[in-house]
């Protein structure tokens, strides 16, 4: 129960800074001591500053992105097959993704990890997110420390430096390209 609220707080914390966001911080302050210094360090910043800097961090570089396939698939076909899987998760647990975001999404992930106390995919891209992690930390962003939360709250150890992250990206967990083989033309060609 602890992480699910965890998580649901980190999702907020990694969503677009909106009025919502604001209103939000005594809530998240109170669930979440993890993110305690985040949520300082948002509390005392100027609206648009906070909203500037979240487009500085995520907006303008793929190497701080939020969307977990893009850590082991990149800008690839293989890509468009890892987010059906999200969606498959999503609709084995009775859920629709809907919104404007892909559902890959790390805010979108965490909500839907803490509202059915599913981490699989969470551990299924542990990598990408252990990544995400490490390349905010060396950009010095208050962001690093959410994502740190998050990457704790996991079991197992998290990688001890970029290279076991990129490792672990890279194999991932078992899983089966399925090809065209049903639609193979059988029989004596004309």
């Amino acid at each position: 129960m602890r992480t699910d609220v965890l998580f649901q707080a980190a999702a907020h914390c990694l969503a677009y800074p909106d009025e919502e966001f604001r209103a939000r911080l005594p809530l998240l302050r109170g669930a979440a001591p993890e993110l305690r210094e985040f949520l300082d360090h948002a509390a005392v910043q100027q609206p648009s500053d906070l909203a500037a800097h979240y487009v500085q961090v995520f907006d303008f570089k793929n190497r701080h992105s939020l969307y977990l396939s893009w850590w082991s698939d990149g800008d690839t076909r293989r890509r468009g097959m890892a987010l059906v899987r999200f969606k498959e998760v999503y609709r084995a647990h009775g859920l629709e993704f809907t919104g404007e975001e892909l559902p890959d999404f790390l805010p979108a992930v965490l909500e839907f990890c803490a509202r059915t106390g599913d981490h699989g995919l969470l551990l299924e891209h542990r990598g990408g997110l252990e990544l995400l992690r490490l390349a905010l930390r060396d950009f010095k962003t208050p962001y690093a420390g959410v994502v740190e939360a998050v990457c704790a709250a996991l079991p197992g150890p998290s990688p001890r430096d970029r290279a076991e992250a990129l490792a672990l990206a890279r194999s991932g967990p078992p899983r089966e390209d399925v090809g065209l083989e049903p639609f193979a033309l059988t029989g004596d060609r004309p």
